[in-house]
């Protein structure tokens, strides 16, 4: 039986999850879920499976749940950032998945890991801003890390039990997001509206605005260089707008292998908890008799800027990730507050790298302290390049 702690319930990859829940319920237990605020979702699923340990972030809206009586009796409540912690670390759980948005989910994936826990990360902050300390960490408790993001989940199935040694180079998929086939020009006229539609994906806000702009595909490739111990420079991107190849592996005698599906995060989810078996799909397969069509073209780095910087941060190392990560989670909430324009995006993560050194981090405090500085030199940036009116 997988006994499973959920981080990020009520969000997109917490549905999914529960998708998979619902389709091996003979397989799969629920012994936790955690929110951030949205407590009446958290206690539906709570009663439906029957979970009598809950986290919720939002100390306001934890009092509001306790009081509330809608959750099993019995329920044990974990509250704020030490209850995401607490929760983490269920001795009954055996494996823990982190779908929380942002940079939250790091202390509770430390302290899964420290609890000898296997997680499965779907939150893509979390190696890029501390992939050194969770990898670490990894490594000294012999626990697995298994990458969900569809991308990642891909790579790690084509690898499977090959040496390091005998991968040439790795190549993520990008759909392009909801702007692929605007001109920069266009671009600079698009509303948050116009950001939140993806052609193939069912995402939060934050992450469809990040497809739209690629920042997320940046974020991948620094995350895959913690997962898979491979440098930058042997990572190629490749925007791919059927989403059905969800990322190759190309190996030094020349042969790629890739890994393909429909468009839904069941599938990377369901071979997370269930690795290494691989029990009957939540959803169903491609159906190769129906016509398909595989397109593939290199990303446009001046339209992508955001990529662009991404890889820059890679190879200059450091806090140079955290900075990009948190510079450009303070923008895009601004601009779907409507209070700056789409391209004053890269502009302020831009702003926030040139402003804050990359050096080597000495712990995760420190990690943490560049985090922080980076937010608050974003937010003034973000005053600088308001519209008019915002």
């Amino acid at each position: 039986m997988r006994k499973i702690i959920l981080l990020g319930a009520t969000g997109s990859i917490g549905k999914s999850t529960l998708e998979v829940v619902d389709a091996h319920r003979d397989a799969v237990e629920l012994v936790g879920v955690a929110a951030n605020v949205r407590w009446r979702e958290l206690a539906a699923i709570a009663k439906k499976y029957g979970v009598r340990n809950v986290a919720i972030f939002d100390e306001t809206a934890a009092a509001e749940a306790r009081a509330s009586g809608d959750f099993p009796t019995g329920t044990r409540f974990f509250v704020g950032a030490e209850g995401l912690e607490e929760i983490a670390t269920l001795a009954e759980a055996n494996l823990v998945i982190t779908a929380v948005v942002g940079t939250l989910g790091l202390k509770p994936t430390l302290a899964a890991i420290r609890a000898g826990k296997d997680v499965a990360v779907a939150s893509k902050e979390i190696l890029v801003l501390a992939g050194r300390f969770v990898m670490a960490a990894a490594r000294e408790r012999g626990v697995k890390i298994l990458p969900m993001d569809s991308e990642h989940n891909a790579i790690f199935q084509c690898i499977g039990s090959e040496p390091a040694r005998r991968v040439d180079r790795i190549i993520l998929t990008a759909s392009g997001g909801a702007f692929r086939d605007l001109t920069l020009e266009q671009m600079a006229k698009v509303s948050p509206a116009d950001a939140l539609t993806n052609p193939n994906w069912s995402m939060g806000p934050k992450v469809t605005v990040d497809s739209s702009s690629m920042a997320n595909k940046g974020l991948e490739l620094i995350e895959a260089t913690w997962l898979f111990d491979v440098p930058e420079s042997r990572i190629d991107i490749v925007v791919h707008p059927q989403s059905v190849v969800h990322s190759m592996v190309k190996f030094t005698d020349g042969s790629i292998l890739a890994q393909l599906a429909p468009p839904s995060m069941t599938f990377p989810i369901q071979h997370c908890i269930f690795w290494p078996e691989r029990p009957a799909g939540t959803r169903p397969s491609l159906d190769f008799s129906r016509a398909l069509s595989l397109e593939f073209r290199a990303p446009d780095y001046e339209k992508y800027k955001c990529l662009r910087l991404a890889r820059a941060c890679s190879r200059a190392g450091g806090v140079a990730p955290a900075v990009f990560n948190a510079a450009n989670e303070v923008a895009v909430a601004a601009f779907l507050d409507e209070k700056i324009p789409y391209l004053a995006i890269p502009e302020i993560i831009e702003g926030a790298l040139a402003k804050i050194p990359a050096r080597e981090p000495a712990d995760l405090n420190d990690v943490l302290a560049a985090d922080a500085l980076a937010r608050r030199v974003a937010a003034e940036a973000t005053l600088r390049a308001a519209k008019p009116g915002a």
